[in-house]
């Protein structure tokens, strides 16, 4: 009777893990159903590319926040580190630097970033949430006063190609967004789940003192998690600036939130430690779906603001309820 018992139990946890970790996936294609069945027109190819082309660029941001939150902080400065780093490159672009240049200048701009988050995080004790949010308006600010305050356009940089490409290109019919997703995808799930350095990353959120002892040198891996989040910011203002032939100053508000939300709602738990770069993945294209679906709907932006805000609190809630059990 004991041995039926224990039996039962360690079914019970399968099943409860088994549904914890298809369940952002399983919520996903109800969705997708639901959507389907009251605009069909959702379901069309053109509308799918659309819709993932428009998923891309809060996925790399998502991809980058995912090891910020695996080790239980934040980084409230992404958005900002897209406008600045897009208003960077578009500059250099329209002055007529090379588009090479441009880009690496602007894109290694988001990693030095995002590394001084990390110095301030890891050496100066500060609190992932207050010293990014602190960054999150320094780096906005200097936007706007490297801007003055005004879009940045120019001809030389819209007749640039490799530029043009990025976000407006397309390959085999598919816009080159969706490519550089999958590739940045691909990179960070191989580094998350198939290195050491990924182990140090589920190590430190899980337990920092513990890693420390175990030797993990915790303040270098802090500096270079936030350090890939700065590059995904800055890649995904390098698509953003591409696909509207200008940088604006006040690109990326509030895009940190859609990529915070992106990540809880993949299953990566607040507290650090637990998490996939897969569920990430699901859990932008849950954003996109439902941002897609509204519009085609006819949805105010108004009520589509409360609907997202909901679902972001279910999915916080059913994450505490999870770390509790």
């Amino acid at each position: 009777m004991e041995e039926k018992t224990k039996t039962a139990e360690k079914n019970s946890f399968n099943f409860k893990k088994f549904i914890s970790k298809l369940g952002p996936l399983v919520a996903l294609i109800i969705l997708i159903i639901l959507v389907t069945a009251l605009s069909p027109g959702f379901i069309q190819p053109s509308n799918l590319l659309n819709l993932l082309r428009q998923v891309s660029i809060n996925a790399v941001i998502a991809f980058g926040m995912t090891f910020v939150i695996l080790t239980g902080g934040i980084d409230l400065s992404v958005g900002s580190i897209l406008a600045l780093t897009g208003a960077v490159t578009a500059s250099m672009l329209a002055s007529g630097t090379s588009a090479i240049v441009a880009l690496l200048v602007g894109f290694l701009m988001g990693g030095l970033l995002g590394f001084l988050n990390g110095v301030l995080i890891a050496y100066g004790k500060a609190a992932p949430f207050i010293a990014t949010l602190a960054t999150m308006t320094i780096f906005r600010g200097a936007t706007y006063v490297f801007t003055n305050g005004n879009p940045i356009t120019g001809a030389k940089m819209n007749n640039s190609f490799l530029f043009q490409f990025m976000g407006r290109g397309y390959l085999l019919g598919i816009p080159v967004p969706i490519f550089i997703m999958a590739i940045v995808y691909l990179i960070l799930y191989v580094l998350l789940h198939k290195t050491t350095f990924g182990r140090k990353t589920y190590a430190l959120g899980g337990n920092e003192q513990a890693a420390y002892i175990a030797g993990v040198k915790t303040k270098v891996v802090t500096m270079w998690i936030y350090t890939i989040s700065g590059l995904m910011a800055s890649l995904a203002g390098i698509i953003l600036t591409s696909r509207l032939s200008s940088a604006q100053p006040d690109a990326g508000t509030s895009y940190e939130m859609d990529a915070i939300a992106a990540v809880v709602l993949g299953g990566t738990s607040l507290a650090g430690g637990k998490g996939r770069i897969f569920g990430t993945l699901i859990g932008a294209l849950i954003i996109g779906t439902l941002n897609n679906g509204m519009n085609l709907l006819g949805i105010s932006s108004f009520y589509q603001q409360i609907v997202k805000g909901i679902v972001i609190l279910i999915a916080v809630l059913l994450d505490r309820r999870s770390s509790n059990d």
